[in-house]
């Protein structure tokens, strides 16, 4: 498989602010998959950019310990050219945010903790196309399994409703039906419970159904504008139409189940789909269809000033998807845990040119 013609080389000195950026806390990120790839590996994207590829750079990761970011950035420029992706459009790229919640929860319904967390259920089965009903959506990962075969599984609206409540499926409950429905956007969570524990939920499954933001419903019914609609602007609507939420966020059908997982490290996110934490500000989501996890990118939004207050020109690597990630030049920034990286993530919404960083033998179809 050839590099993609999304791809054009470029140098290390065309990428802006190149010099000025934190090698080193890209490194850790980096480490990361080193460490994970020799028990799994990475599929190779569509693209082109070949799994295999990476191994001379994970083997020295995995032993390496540069001393500073100098030493870091020389890792980066030995191993790998940076490549400019383009985008589908022929224009800029487009990055948004997520993080992991951390909110109140208990292990048992109360009279205030009344929504539920649920992990997946029993009769939910994968499916893909050899194993499909013929008329099925083709959309659908996911069906629900009975006596006369795979169905389309229960959605938002019924399982909220109680289509699983006999299941004993709940993990935690919550006490906003809002900040539950946030949760299954970001796909994990951390939840500080009423017995005094601190516990994490991650992505089990889904029910398979389209994903439909609420942002996009409340901005085609006229109650944001589009350019005014972030994590912010949709929670004050919500608090403000308390009678409408269930209206709103039964049209999105997609419906996420959990597991439990330990919080280890504080200061990393949640085990992600590359199987690594995820780093607060350098791990980054993108399109797994096309691109191969573990590639670093860099990221250059220079109108996005939410993370440091300044321009944003970041290594990233890549250890997260999304179902609302889509294309080549396609980014969900991961911001950390809290309500402080929520502020973050809640307003990301940038242009912003991709720029892969492609193992060296790579480049020019010959490997080294």
């Amino acid at each position: 498989m050839s590099l993609s013609s999304a791809f054009s080389q470029t140098s290390f000195d065309g990428l802006p602010g190149w010099g000025e950026d934190d090698h080193l806390a890209a490194f850790a990120a980096f480490r990361r998959s080193a460490f994970h790839v020799p028990a799994k590996p990475y599929r190779t994207g569509s693209l082109g950019v070949a799994f295999d590829a990476f191994a001379e750079a994970y083997a020295e990761a995995r032993s390496a310990s540069p001393a500073d970011r100098s030493e870091a950035r020389s890792f980066f420029e030995r191993h790998f050219v940076p490549m400019l992706v383009a985008a589908d459009s022929g224009g800029a790229g487009l990055v948004t945010g997520f993080y992991e919640p951390e909110v109140e929860a208990s292990p048992v319904r109360t009279e205030r903790f009344t929504v539920p967390l649920l992990s997946r259920p029993a009769d939910l089965i994968d499916i893909d196309d050899n194993s499909r009903p013929a008329g099925m959506d083709p959309y659908l990962a996911f069906a629900r399994e009975t006596p006369a075969g795979p169905v389309e599984y229960f959605d938002r609206a019924e399982i909220e409703r109680g289509a699983l409540s006999d299941q004993n499926l709940e993990i935690a409950w919550l006490a906003d039906k809002v900040d539950a429905f946030f949760i299954h956007v970001q796909g994990a969570a951390r939840l500080t419970m009423t017995d005094g524990r601190l516990c994490r939920v991650t992505y089990a499954a889904k029910s398979g159904q389209r994903f439909t933001g609420p942002g996009k419903i409340l901005s085609e019914l006229g109650e944001i504008p589009l350019a005014k609609v972030t994590m912010q602007s949709i929670r004050a609507w919500f608090k403000a139409h308390p009678d409408r939420v269930d209206e709103i966020l039964w049209r999105n059908r997609s419906y996420i189940f959990f597991r439990e997982a330990p919080v280890e490290d504080a200061a990393l996110g949640p085990i992600a789909a590359a199987k690594v934490p995820l780093t607060p500000g350098r791990s980054v989501a993108v399109d797994r269809l096309l691109h191969t996890f573990g590639t670093p990118f860099y990221i250059d939004a220079p109108t996005l000033t939410a993370f440091d207050q300044k321009p944003f020109r970041r290594l990233m690597i890549a250890q997260d998807t999304g179902s609302a990630i889509n294309g080549p030049a396609r980014g969900d920034l991961f911001a950390g845990s809290g309500d402080a990286a929520g502020e973050i993530a809640g307003v990301v919404r940038n242009a912003a040119h991709f720029y892969a960083l492609v193992p060296l033998g790579l480049v020019n179809g010959v490997r080294r």
